[in-house]
């Protein structure tokens, strides 16, 4: 990109918000409990394990989580109580502690009342025991995987999906399994609780982008807001000159202008930036989808053409924006965000046989928190494909892991998770104010891109930063969808 050099923009010139929103915190309900018959037979037993109780409740807040924390139970009565205070409590998780042997009565009804995804951890103190010198109570301490095929036979019996962490307390391996599933937690909350906008109409002819909009809260809940443009064009209307005034001089900060930016074209899209600002404000939205064609430069072209600066700033603050109407991708963008990895508007590009790449990205919105660099904004006289002119973001994604991750629509109204792990690496970018990629998935591009196809993804995905498919595994099993990967 020319001229286009520097450290990438600093959080406070996002809104000062990292790739995942404070808001979306993850609420896990957590219980801990043993079999009451041992703690007259030893005395020392439940003091250490409720203090191990402590320990995990403690790590959770550190994973970022509301911990709902119901204490610790030793019989069916007391699992009852759990139970109802855990439902009342609207978790996003429910985390059951097995610190020792208990019987599956205790837990059972808790993951039948909670309406939320059931994680059992069984973390013994130590990495192993003291044989030498550990009597019974010692040893019962220890015995946390004695219980867990007894609470997976019971649960596959009563029709209660549910998974495992089996490890010691201070074990940072399953400690990383277990953030999984917390994070995943939080993202399938996100899902379940999310406003998506969906605005304008399809892009004329892509059958492939078309989504049926009930089937978003059938695969994975939330809401819908059908808008038309015309609800950002009064919005736009009432934009102060005040207003655009800052939107724009809050661009100059972000990005390099290149020499081909107009004024006009950049004062037009801090205008529309300003009132896009107040439609997701007005509607509550947690995601944008849109595209209108236009005529003749009348005011729902200028509105199309202008939205491309304002919905970067938005995706970078933790609002996916997504053009050409494609809600799939806005979904998608939405949870490689909400899972720390940004999430960038792509298609594919072109392939560089000789280096063995495969260059993808769009011609915005980008999300500005992933950019390699300082983004770059350059003017353009023409948008292909669509009518209108202005400005657009030309950014490559920082160099490194990354993944590319959609959500396809199956024939019979399924919804699946599809994604690659690869790495953007260097090399020469075209400067027509894209967004543009190299990936090197570690195979013939050529090969990469017919796999790819073949999974039914559509025209469109998000590119986020880290290798994600284990995050995306966990998601995906508490959404019960299918997860496609294709790697070399």
């Amino acid at each position: 990109m020319a001229g286009n050099t520097g450290a990438p923009p600093p959080e406070s010139l996002l809104g000062g918000r990292p790739p995942k929103p404070p808001e979306t915190r993850v609420k896990v309900g957590l219980v801990a409990g043993g079999l009451g018959a041992y703690w007259p037979q030893f005395p020392d037993l439940l003091p250490q394990l409720k203090r191990s109780a402590e320990r995990v409740s403690e790590r959770m807040r550190g994973l970022g989580a509301e911990v709902v924390d119901v204490g610790f139970i030793s019989d069916a009565q007391e699992g009852a109580a759990a139970a109802e205070r855990l439902r009342a409590a609207g978790c996003d998780i429910i985390v059951g502690f097995l610190t020792t042997y208990m019987t599956a009565t205790m837990l059972v009804p808790v993951a039948q009342r909670a309406d939320a995804p059931v994680l059992l951890i069984n973390l013994q103190p130590t990495e192993s025991m003291d044989h030498a010198t550990f009597d019974t109570g010692q040893w019962l301490a220890y015995c946390g995987a004695c219980p867990l095929p007894e609470m997976a036979n019971a649960f596959a019996r009563c029709g209660v999906p549910f998974r495992s962490v089996s490890g010691y307390l201070e074990d940072e391996r399953a400690w990383a399994k277990i953030g999984r599933w917390v994070r995943a937690a939080g993202v399938r909350a996100a899902l379940r609780r999310g406003r998506h906008g969906l605005m304008g109409h399809l892009y004329p002819g892509m059958l492939d982008v078309s989504t049926d909009l009930t089937l978003v809260s059938a695969n994975f809940g939330g809401h819908v807001e059908v808008l038309e443009f015309d609800d950002l064009r009064v919005r736009v209307e009432k934009v102060t000159d005040a207003e655009t005034a800052a939107k724009k001089a809050e661009a100059e900060k972000i990005f390099e202008l290149d020499a081909s930016v107009n004024d006009d074209d950049l004062t037009w899209a801090a205008r529309v930036s300003a009132g896009l600002d107040r439609l997701v404000e007005d509607f509550e939205l947690d995601s944008l989808a849109y595209y209108h064609r236009g005529l003749d430069g009348e005011i729902h072209e200028r509105l199309g053409a202008g939205m491309i600066l304002g919905a970067s700033l938005l995706t970078a603050r933790g609002i996916p924006a997504a053009g050409e109407y494609e809600l799939r991708t806005s979904l998608a963008m939405l949870i490689a965000d909400r899972l720390g990895a940004g999430g960038s508007f792509t298609e594919l590009q072109a392939l560089d046989f000789h280096r063995g790449h495969v260059e993808m990205g769009h011609d915005g919105p980008a999300h500005l928190a992933i950019s390699a660099r300082r983004p770059l904004l350059r003017g353009l006289g023409v948008y292909h494909g669509k009518r209108g002119y202005g400005v657009s973001v030309e950014f490559d994604v920082k160099h490194g892991p990354v993944t590319a991750f959609g959500v396809i629509q199956r024939r019979d109204g399924r919804f699946a998770f599809v994604a690659s792990e690869g790495e953007t690496v260097d090399g020469p970018l075209l400067q027509i104010g894209n967004t543009t990629s190299r990936v090197d998935f570690g195979c013939d591009p050529g090969e990469w891109v017919d796999a790819w196809s073949a999974t039914g993804i559509s025209h469109h995905w998000a590119l986020g930063t880290g290798h994600r498919i284990a995050d995306l595994k966990a998601l995906a099993d508490l959404l019960e969808i299918e997860l496609v990967t294709v790697n070399p």
